[in-house]
């Protein structure tokens, strides 16, 4: 069975890098989508967020390493979701929805507009798609 996940959203905070043992860089990285519809019994206009961890490996981990940060929007092309439930600080259930990314292309958010690179380590204009 193959899963393919693709998410469009926000990052939450700036990514976090590491590398594992055998010097593999991964980054990670929260990120909110969101979903918007109108209640069909009241009218009233709804709003729901998912937050996501996602998981990126390779020469991918370290350019979203260098060149996202919070507010980013990214779409994120993922072939892997794993959910795991636990109890929240109040004692409450709760889940955790996790995506290991296969790509993550930059969306919108170009020089100037919220969400932007910055310099130092500003995105190049024309670098949309984190290469392999």
């Amino acid at each position: 069975m193959y899963v393919n996940v693709i998410l469009v959203g926000n990052l939450g905070a700036d990514p976090e890098m590491r590398y594992t043992p055998s010097g593999q860089p991964v980054t990670n990285f929260r990120l909110a989508t969101n979903r918007r519809w109108t209640d069909r019994e009241s009218g009233d206009k709804k709003e729901e967020t998912t937050w996501f961890r996602v998981v990126v490996w390779g020469k991918q981990a370290e350019f979203c390493n260098e060149y996202l940060r919070k507010g980013r929007t990214v779409l994120v092309e993922a072939d892997r979701i794993q959910a795991s439930s636990y109890l929240n600080k109040e004692g409450q259930p709760a889940a955790s929805l996790e995506v290991t990314a296969r790509n993550v292309r930059f969306v919108g958010g170009g020089r100037g507009e919220q969400g932007g690179a910055e310099a130092p380590g500003e995105m190049p204009d024309d670098m949309e798609s984190i290469p392999f």
